[in-house]
């Protein structure tokens, strides 16, 4: 039944990105280019450039932020190259949280499999906060670009899997773009309207310099 739920729920996410072949397994011994990756030859294909079991286990969730994320990007997974979709796994313990992050190349959307989980996006042209307490069952979309999180909000570790709407949607968090970076901790302040000590602490958890 689990399987079931999540295979569809993959399908039905993809986008209408029409191949002019039956497929187009990633090489990746190549370079990544706007269109994809290119294809492997037919003939080095085999049915495992199909099959992903990355997101069948837990991830590591003993971390700052009580939580891990398994992706299932192209570069995991070449065989989603041309497909227009990818996929994750969230395992977030008690306090656990995704921190506020976006993905410039795609929609993505949520299904939580266990536990309760708060989510939500920030609209980007009024600044409006869409959130909301999802419970086992529930899916809930972030357009594509839009900074977004999820936090464990109940008792219990709390499972969900991500499907977005690009092979490779990238990833960028917030946090780490503004103080994992080696600007100058002046400049940070500067156009964070932060003072210098809060940089420098943030600096120092996130491994930023200067």
């Amino acid at each position: 039944m689990f399987l079931t739920i999540l295979f569809t729920f993959a399908l039905l996410f993809s986008s209408s990105h029409a191949l002019q072949q039956d497929f187009c397994v990633a090489d990746l011994s190549l370079s990544d280019t706007p269109s994809g990756y290119p294809c492997k030859k037919p003939s080095t294909v085999t049915v495992d450039d199909f099959v992903f079991s990355g997101l069948g286990v837990a991830g590591n969730t003993s971390n700052f932020i009580k939580a891990a994320v398994n992706l299932a990007f192209v570069a995991q997974f070449p065989g989603f190259n041309g497909l227009g979709l990818s996929m994750g796994r969230l395992d977030l313990a008690v306090d656990g949280v995704i921190p506020l992050h976006t993905h410039p190349e795609g929609s993505e959307v949520i299904l939580v499999i266990e536990g309760t989980i708060c989510a939500g996006f920030i609209s980007a042209s009024t600044n409006v906060a869409y959130f909301k307490t999802l419970n086992k069952g529930d899916i809930m979309v972030f357009p594509q670009g839009l900074l977004h999180f999820q936090f464990n909000l109940g008792k219990i570790p709390a499972l969900a899997f991500v499907s977005l709407s690009s092979a490779n949607p990238g990833i960028q968090l917030t946090g780490s773009a503004l103080f994992a970076n080696d600007l100058p901790t002046e400049v940070v302040a500067k156009v964070t309207f932060l003072d210098i000590a809060e940089v420098k602490k943030l600096k120092g958890i996130l491994g930023g310099t200067n």
